[in-house]
């Protein structure tokens, strides 16, 4: 399986505000790596499950009284979130037309839910969750497979890229711990077998024509990590920038399973610049210089953060201030420019 571009850093996906041609021109003007927004601020339909019911094939998704729920056909959330998200890709398109980037095979990346946060985040008909039926998390996941395929097409399409796929699963710890929030607290939603969550991810990582990265914002899961290999994964490890000490505010359990993700070959996003809280005076080399400590913490060769390393925030950027998300995205493209130059040296 091809990996995604290295040597770069890029965003997670969510930007601030509700304006996509402001949102497209500030990712696609910081980085080379540069991301499909989602600007969930403007309401039902726009945030990261809104954006998976345009994507969905033949299972629409409705508003429900506290979220979203499987629908039926002509569903006014789809009909929104399919706005959204056309306008999402014109304003890139027109960017790109612009600065003469269509056809060219630069890299762009698009986000989806993944199968466990999606079925955990909608509800069934009887308002039960949809991670509680085996069945609906199934077609949930051949449904999202199609969708993403499908979207994939149309942003080659329209712009001539090189398409990387993000799977976002900031539930998954939830769902490996049972503690998925149920119907009512006598309605336990018992914990999935690590296996079995591996093996959908893996099985839904083969049936997506592009390079997959795995991002859960939240407590990395590297038992799941090491058993879901082939793909990216993007995991928050900022206690390494969060003081002087580096590499040394790092579990062991973190290091060792960094180490296991580069040994084996596959990519490490890094989500090291804080995601909503301004840091005054943090910079790109204080960065990469944090993430050589690690590297070298670990005892691997620095030649991994320019060949096997993405810079990112820790997560979405729709909570920061605009000025704060523009200035995260383009520390992030610094350090991956940085690392790509010599490592050795920082």
């Amino acid at each position: 399986m091809s990996q995604p571009p290295t040597r770069v850093g890029t965003g997670v996906g969510s930007m601030p505000g509700t304006d996509p041609k402001q949102a497209a021109a500030v990712v696609n003007g910081e980085l080379d790596f540069a991301h499909l927004a989602e600007l969930p601020a403007r309401g039902i339909g726009a945030d990261m499950i809104g954006r998976m019911s345009a994507i969905l094939v033949d299972m629409p998704i409705d508003a429900s009284t506290w979220g979203y729920r499987l629908g039926t056909r002509g569903s006014s959330v789809v009909r929104r979130a399919r706005g959204f998200l056309g306008a999402d890709l014109d304003a890139v398109e027109e960017i790109w037309d612009t600065a003469g980037f269509i056809g060219t095979g630069r890299a762009v990346k698009v986000q989806a839910a993944g199968p466990f946060t999606l079925a955990s985040s909608i509800e069934l008909t009887n308002g039960h969750r949809a991670i509680r039926d085996p069945g609906a998390l199934r077609d949930l996941t051949d449904s999202a497979v199609e969708g993403i395929g499908t979207h994939i097409a149309e942003v080659r399409r329209r712009l001539g890229a090189e398409v990387t796929v993000q799977i976002d699963e900031p539930m998954i710890g939830a769902v490996l711990d049972g503690t998925v929030p149920p119907l009512t607290r006598l309605d336990v939603i018992p914990p999935l077998h690590i296996a079995d969550v591996a093996n959908s991810l893996e099985s839904m990582a083969d049936g997506i024509d592009a390079p997959i990265i795995i991002h859960n914002c939240g407590a990395p899961r590297w038992d799941l990590i090491a058993r879901v290999p082939g793909v990216a994964h993007s995991v928050d490890i900022s206690a390494a920038t969060a003081s002087t000490v580096g590499a040394a505010a790092l579990d062991a359990e973190t290091l060792d399973g960094i180490g296991v993700l580069l040994d084996r070959g596959d990519v490490l996003v890094a989500g090291v610049v804080p995601a909503e809280r301004e840091r005054p005076g943090l910079g790109a080399e204080t960065v990469a210089t944090s993430l050589a400590a690690v590297i070298d913490r670990i005892g691997l060769n620095r030649k991994v953060l320019s060949e096997k390393v993405i810079v990112t925030p820790t997560c979405g950027l729709a909570g920061a201030s605009p000025r704060w998300a523009t200035t995260a995205l383009g520390i992030c493209a610094q350090v991956g420019e940085l690392l790509a130059t010599d490592p050795d040296a920082l």
